[in-house]
């Protein structure tokens, strides 16, 4: 597993802003969206499968969807696969829901929120990929139309899932494979392993 033994505090790495279906984030080009007044708020604690903290997502009402705000920190530096699961369960040693027989870390949280609707990178829940940075730190923030916070919040719940990998986005042009992306492809995107997990909140 990829992880720093000193967490320091937390900074700001790199900042993403993008919207769903064109149109900018905000009101001049380029600009973030402004959360709308009084807007609701959910939150999301990540942690390892050892129950060490490595951060918080949050998830706020703005003008034109929901803001995604990662603050991470205590991670080796690079690319990790950043989702919302379906479930609202981060149990670190755990059977996938409809599939006992498939174990393993933070497997109870679920696939992607709307992975039933559609394939890999078309899910509600997939969200741009988490950079770290030299210094074990990463800031990431997204304006989304894909989910409402009630969508997070429904009877089952929802979660974020940190990647031990980089998310592909199922792009793998025919040069490489001419058959095109596989089914594990077309589901996460190869981001590989749950690294850590966070019930939204």
């Amino acid at each position: 597993m990829r992880l720093r033994t000193q967490v320091g505090m937390l900074a700001a790495a790199g900042v993403l802003v993008l919207t769903g279906c064109g149109g900018t984030a905000g009101d001049d080009a380029g600009q973030p969206a402004t959360t709308a007044p009084g807007g609701d708020a959910l939150a999301a604690s990540m942690r390892t499968a050892e129950e060490a903290g490595v951060g918080t997502v949050r998830f706020t009402e703005a003008e034109g969807g929901i803001r995604v705000e990662a603050q991470i920190d205590g991670l080796e530096p690079g690319f990790y696969g950043l989702h919302v699961h379906g479930t609202g369960l981060c149990e670190p040693d755990s059977a996938a829901p409809g599939d006992p027989a498939a174990t393993g870390s933070f497997l109870s949280a679920g696939g992607h929120l709307g992975s039933e609707r559609g394939e890999h990178p078309d899910h509600a829940g997939d969200l741009p990929s988490l950079y770290v940075t030299d210094s074990g730190q990463g800031a990431l923030t997204v304006l989304t139309d894909r989910f409402t916070l009630d969508e997070l919040r429904d009877e089952d719940g929802s979660a974020v899932m940190i990647h031990s990998g980089a998310d592909n986005y199922a792009n793998i042009p025919d040069r490489y494979a001419p058959d095109g992306p596989d089914e594990d492809t077309l589901g996460t995107g190869d981001a590989g392993s749950r690294l850590a997990c966070g019930v939204v909140e």
